[in-house]
């Protein structure tokens, strides 16, 4: 039964089935188990980069194809909610207009890029991406009107899922349920919902060519895959999924501007998630994504507890100061490609492996004369 709910993608590894069961309990026990707006808000982000890198995984892990205008569709599907609730007012059909319409301009986007784009090769395509996802930030910064310009646009959502919103007058394993954490479940549900998706795709036999394209493109075309069909296909897939992160995003920010959903900054940590994670499996971006944002979120915290543990030695105590959080970001960073070049689910699954194969083969018991 699990098998086939995880699409008979398993974690083949002991040691990873207990993180991910950990990671899974953790996020769905999350209001209660880590009480706070911070730890809330850490935990919304996980859900959200959970979508959006394993959505970008599709791209360079199975197919391998390097795409630098992931978080183009990644703000779309956030203006798309921000944009249609402002002009249409704070309503479920306000919502469904505006991830309808990301959902159709991503397609369009995704598919133009696709087409016209997907026969250059390698690096070329890269910079092709990379140059229309900054016209496409630049443009929206300037379409002031319609995207609030720099300032960004705020604004409401149903009552349901704002924080006034309280339905029981009592709390509940000593948390006040209200909109902020209804929302939260919200997004909660809808990021199982897109990973499974993601699962199913990428162990499907559409995934199964998409990965025949990444190790041999040539030998895929020679045996009769129209590959550039293929690999828009899967650029389009992964527009969408992406889209979709951005959706949830604005839901849960009520907030969208160019910084917060165009940044170049996201495209890099989707980049650096999928490399501490391990390309080309989708529990990578769940490891990687929780990884990356819980360091992302309290490295400074930790560093400014051991300067001031350290404030005796001068030297010590100025190494561990909050400022130079990303100096030891990169440092996890650099300790975690070298320690795991292939991730932290390519490496738990490859120990597993070589300890399998090392097990003597059972021998079969002695049948009656």
């Amino acid at each position: 039964m699990l098998s086939r709910f995880l699409s008979n993608d398993l974690p083949r590894s002991k040691v990873l089935a207990v993180i991910l069961v950990a990671i899974v309990v953790g996020l769905a026990l999350a209001p209660f188990l880590f009480p706070g707006v911070k730890a809330l808000n850490v935990a919304a982000k996980i859900l959200i980069f959970i979508v959006l890198v394993a959505a970008f995984d599709l791209l360079l892990g199975y197919t391998g194809i390097v795409s630098f205008a992931h978080t183009m569709f990644f703000g779309i599907g956030a203006y798309g909610i921000a944009i249609a609730t402002t002009r249409i007012g704070p309503t479920w059909g306000a919502i469904a207009v505006g991830v309808v319409g990301a959902l159709v301009l991503s397609t369009l986007l995704s598919l133009a890029i696709g087409l016209f784009s997907l026969r250059v090769r390698a690096i070329f395509f890269a910079m092709i991406t990379l140059a229309v996802a900054a016209a496409f930030q630049t443009l929206a910064s300037q379409l002031s009107e319609w995207t609030g310009g720099e300032d960004g646009l705020t604004f409401k959502l149903p009552e349901v899922l704002m924080p006034s919103f309280e339905p029981f007058e009592t709390e509940l394993f000593g948390v006040l349920i209200d909109g902020k954490i209804i929302t939260y479940y919200l997004l909660f549900v809808v990021a199982v919902v897109l990973f499974l998706a993601l699962l199913r795709i990428v162990n499907s036999p559409f995934g199964r060519v998409l990965q025949a394209i990444r190790e041999n493109e040539f030998r895929a075309e020679a045996i009769g895959y129209r590959v550039v069909v293929y690999r828009t296909l899967s650029n389009v897939l992964s527009a969408l999924f992406a889209c979709a992160a951005g959706c949830m995003l604005a839901i849960w920010l009520r907030y969208n501007g160019p910084e917060t959903s165009l940044s170049f900054e996201i495209m890099m940590d989707c980049l650096l998630i999928v490399v501490i994670g391990g390309m080309g499996t989708l529990y990578g971006a769940v490891v990687g994504s929780v990884l990356f944002v819980v360091a992302q979120s309290y490295l400074q915290d930790l560093l400014r507890l051991a300067s001031e543990a350290t404030a005796s030695v001068p030297v010590v105590s100025a190494l561990f100061s909050p400022d130079r959080w990303l100096l030891w970001l990169g440092v996890l960073f650099v300790l975690s490609v070298y320690y795991f070049p292939t991730g932290v689910v390519g490496k738990l699954r490859a120990r597993a492996a070589a300890r399998s194969s090392a097990l003597p083969p059972a021998t079969p018991m002695a049948q009656p004369h």
